[in-house]
């Protein structure tokens, strides 16, 4: 059932609290049986009925124990393999878990993967209301709603063409939509809004807004930590089916990070988690102003990001990218060598590379935290290393704007026609 859910941050986290719960998940584990020998055809298995079948076992989910209360938006992050999808299949009923249960308060719309319960010889008419009847709506109602669902997914102009001559963006466009459409107390979604364009990636995050005010509960899979950190209540971070931390969103997400990047080795993990197999790793990052530390800084004043790169491995044209964020979580500046074209050289292993990034402070009093990367060039870059929150600054000020910036200006007032009276 839904849940009224105030907007305001510590009213929010006390209705929170008090809520009942929407998804009760307790020691659940999901494993698979992966055989040695898989047959491809019948003649096969009819050819050698006496192989011997053995098989690996993998444990896609191990023992998740979680609440979720209702109205809460909460965020599940983890690297691929982790056992993320999968949860969210077994809450969906899609997967039955091995042992453990699954207790859900409410009507579950589940868009989980692109395409699952479309038709693809049917047009986006059909599908649609098939779709919005199977995840509860009456047929009436689904037709009432048609309207506004293929103008959500910006197809009315393809509305009776058959879906397999649809493009995946536009299949993800028409099943977000739909999911969004039903009248559903819990939504479930997966990384598939990764497949639209960055348009439709708009609409979608102000539906997420919508649902979020409206006291929806969210369960999110996603590898995006600043989505993680915008929408989400609580998030969690999962490794080979292990939940190693539920909590702050901003505090997952760097965690993430440090599983990503090698610095935090779960137990049992492979050996390619450590540091030495990684071609680069960023090892200090600090603020200065005039050649010195910069714990604080005024206003206007210039300011120099630094941070140093060591090498394990000969990397050509390596990009260094630096984004500074607020205390309220905002990204205020971001900067890349890509973006300037720069060929940054060829760096062999043992090297350490000092990257300084240099600006006048003419931003807003707050905190600033600073995190550098380093990744491998071309489009799609592999990231090397990458340090959430490594160094912060204080800047003050003799007034608050408001704004986030506040560069040296000119503000005039003309008069065009008339005088005063």
């Amino acid at each position: 059932m839904e849940a009224a859910v105030s907007t305001a941050p510590g009213e929010r986290q006390r209705a929170l609290a008090a809520a009942e719960p929407a998804v009760l998940i307790d020691g659940v584990s999901k494993t698979f049986r992966i055989p040695h020998q898989q047959y491809r055809t019948l003649k096969e298995r009819a050819l050698h009925p006496f192989r011997t079948r053995t098989y690996d076992v993998l444990r896609a989910v191990d023992e998740v124990t979680l609440t979720v209360p209702q109205g809460e938006f909460f965020g599940i992050v983890g690297r691929n393999g982790s056992g993320k999808s999968t949860l969210l299949k077994c809450l969906a009923g899609i997967y039955q878990p091995d042992n453990g249960r699954i207790e859900v308060d409410g009507r579950v719309s589940p868009f989980i993967e692109l395409g699952v319960g479309f038709n693809p010889e049917l047009a986006a008419r059909d599908n649609v209301l098939i779709n919005a009847v199977m995840l509860g709506l009456s047929r009436a109602e689904a037709a009432r709603r048609f309207d506004d669902i293929i103008a959500f997914a910006e197809l009315e102009e393809f509305v009776d063409l058959a879906l397999k001559n649809y493009s995946s963006g536009m299949a993800v466009r028409l099943g977000f939509a739909v999911a969004t459409q039903v009248d559903a107390d819990i939504l479930l979604v997966d990384e598939v809004l990764a497949v639209g364009d960055a348009s439709f990636q708009q609409k979608c995050y102000e539906a997420f807004q919508r649902l979020k005010d409206a006291g929806k509960t969210i369960l999110l899979v996603t590898h995006d930590m600043g989505l993680v950190e915008h929408f989400c209540d609580r998030a969690m971070l999962l490794e080979r089916g292990e939940v190693l931390h539920i909590g702050d969103p901003g505090a997952v997400g760097r965690l993430y990070n440090e599983v990503n990047f090698g610095r935090l080795v779960p137990e049992g993990a492979p050996d390619r988690l450590d540091q030495t197999a990684r071609a680069a790793e960023i090892v200090a990052c600090r603020f200065e102003s005039g050649g010195a530390p910069a714990p604080d800084i005024a206003q206007g004043e210039p300011l120099e990001v630094i941070w140093e790169v060591r090498f394990f491995d000969e990397v050509l044209d390596p990009v260094f990218a630096l984004s500074l964020r607020n205390d309220a979580g905002h990204t205020i500046f971001t900067t890349s060598t890509a973006w300037r074209e720069q060929h940054t050289g060829r760096f062999q292993a043992g090297e350490l590379v000092r990257v300084r990034a240099t600006f006048d402070a003419w931003l807003a009093p707050s905190r600033y935290r600073a995190t550098p990367s380093v990744a491998r060039a071309g489009s799609g870059a592999s990231m090397l290393d990458l340090r959430e929150d490594l160094a912060s600054v204080v800047l003050h000020a003799t007034r608050v704007t408001g704004g986030v910036i506040d560069p040296p200006h000119t503000l005039d007032v003309e008069r065009v026609e008339g005088e005063a009276p």
